[in-house]
């Protein structure tokens, strides 16, 4: 799939590229402010969770070789639900607001419609994370409802869990 960024290589992970995930996806779970995930949660859970397989797909944005963040997509449901996909997305902190968000949220909206989904669906993007929030307002996102209080911030507290869509 072309990249439009084209410092970036968004590319199939690997088994070993998850020793460069963990770091940033342990810090960003254990911060508790974007995913509903354990805080908690052991490097091998994380793995299972993330590093997921065909028909799904989990990917890494890279630059000079360096894992700069990762995204992971599937149906959203099964069935009768499965023309409408959804996917996650991490950044390494270290190399947020450089455009590596851009292009992953590109690269799954382009593996989405080619592989057929008619939509795209986020179920649970959090109200106040909002770089998140108008990068998928900026690719055509759009807000369907707002859970209440559906989030337990560490330092906002209970905050709403954002249902996000766009068609395809």
């Amino acid at each position: 799939m072309p990249d439009t960024h084209p410092s970036l290589l968004i590319k199939d992970a690997r088994p070993e590229d998850w020793d460069a995930i963990w770091p940033f996806f342990h810090q960003i779970v254990a911060a508790g402010e974007t995913y509903a995930y354990d805080r908690d949660m052991d490097e091998a859970e994380g793995r299972r969770m993330w590093m997921i397989g065909p028909p799904r797909r989990t990917v890494v944005a890279t630059h000079s070789g360096t894992v700069l963040g990762t995204a992971n997509m599937h149906a959203n449901r099964q069935g009768p639900g499965s023309h409408v996909a959804s996917a996650s997305f991490m950044v390494d902190p270290r190399h947020a607001g450089h455009g590596t968000g851009r292009a992953l949220g590109e690269h799954v909206i382009e593996w989405a419609r080619a592989s057929g989904f008619r939509a795209i669906q986020f179920n649970a993007v959090v109200e106040t994370n909002e770089a998140a929030v108008k990068l998928w307002r900026s690719l055509g996102f759009e807000v369907l409802a707002t859970v209440p209080e559906a989030f337990d911030h560490p330092t906002n507290g209970y905050v709403g869990l954002l249902i996000m869509h766009r068609f395809l």
